[in-house]
């Protein structure tokens, strides 16, 4: 056991020295977030930059405990230009085209050193056939890195949230690749360690995100754990032949997939781009019906947690069960969120007062 938890300490304690000189950085360069707009909760300007902490310390973390191969090579380089694309965002702002083509280029560096989604489990085989994707495998890959990558800083709204998720869901990693390690004989120990470095890094960060916040993680750190969640994803779970391959990562990261659909659909729905602010997401819901920052954050702590716990269970079995199993979740969730009033696709009153206007 201790084969990760020194690693997961070890990013901890690099990440909690880390955070007060990543402060002192983006004061320096100007990463400030000024609350300019409503959308914004916190009242005062706050440094960004937190990221570059978390950033460090997983680095760092991975090469004192990880074989220096080909994959970890290319998830460093890939996850350094997306640092590199989050601390130009967060200090002097990047557009939405700029951020999508370094983040495509870190999908292709990943791809580079063999981090890619060649084939899918037929879930309804018993025999566990593998379907080879051939020429889908690339873009499927860079869809899925890029939408993860970008799911985790669509939920970074309130203290503590994306770092808090992060961590959740990279601990529920490391369990799902122990049951895997125990049921394929593959070794999945380096994926354990990486998990646990990336929760430990995420840990040493949120005493100084939690609300009230003294720093924000920004684009920097947002989109790097996206990201890195996204590559360990595809390492620890897409490539088991299991028939659970394909619905285990999901599940693992239900909330800000689940945030990020619905999110989706309704910016479409109004007509905006599915890149524009809105204040219609999860955390937004909780607050308006008369829920504190902690509290809303806790009980997204508690939701991402159940996600995991499922994730964990569901990759015990080896079976098309486990798939419907995931469906009927997907579903409840759903359904639950939209009795509880939590999700909404429906056009804003902005938004049906012009189409009113056509008429």
């Amino acid at each position: 056991m201790e084969k990760f938890l020194i690693p997961f300490f070890t990013a901890t304690f690099i990440s909690l020295f880390m955070t007060p000189v990543a402060k002192k950085i983006a004061y320096k360069i100007g990463a400030i977030d000024i609350p300019k707009d409503s959308r914004r909760v916190h009242k005062k300007p706050i440094p960004l930059l937190g990221g570059l902490a978390i950033y460090i310390a997983t680095i760092v973390s991975a090469v004192i405990f990880l074989p220096l191969d080909k994959t970890l090579v290319s998830i460093i380089i890939g996850g350094s230009i997306i640092v590199v694309s989050g601390i130009i965002d967060d200090s002097k702002d990047l557009s939405p085209k700029m951020k999508l083509i370094f983040q495509v280029v870190a999908s292709l560096v990943l791809i580079l050193g063999n981090v890619k989604i060649d084939f899918i489990t037929n879930p309804f085989s018993k025999e566990n056939t593998l379907l080879y994707l051939k020429g889908f495998s690339i873009p499927l890959t860079i869809f899925w890195i890029v939408g993860i990558t970008n799911t985790l800083n669509l939920i970074d709204g309130l203290d503590g949230l994306a770092a808090g998720v992060a961590m959740i869901s990279s601990l529920s990693l490391v369990f799902v690749a122990y049951n895997a390690n125990h049921l394929s004989g593959d070794s999945y120990t380096s994926i354990m360690i990486i998990s646990a470095i990336i929760s430990g890094a995420c840990l040493g960060f949120l005493p100084f995100n939690f609300n009230p916040a003294k720093i924000f993680m920004g684009d920097t750190g947002a989109l790097f754990l996206g990201f890195m969640l996204s590559a360990v994803a595809i390492e620890g779970v897409m490539k088991s032949v299991a028939a659970i391959a394909i619905v285990v990562p999901i599940i693992v990261l239900g909330l800000p997939i689940f945030d990020t659909t619905f999110a989706i659909f309704r910016r479409m729905l109004n007509g905006k781009s599915i890149m524009e602010a809105d204040k219609g997401h999860l955390h937004h819901k909780l607050l308006q019906r008369g829920l504190n920052q902690r509290q809303t954050v806790l009980i997204l702590y508690l939701i991402s947690g159940v996600f995991g716990i499922c994730a964990v269970a569901i990759s015990k079995a080896n079976s098309r069960q486990s798939v419907i199993i995931s469906g009927m979740i997907i579903l409840l969730t759903t359904f639950f969120a939209g009795k509880l009033g939590l999700i909404d696709i429906r056009k804003d009153g902005e938004q049906r007062n012009r189409d009113n206007g056509r008429k």
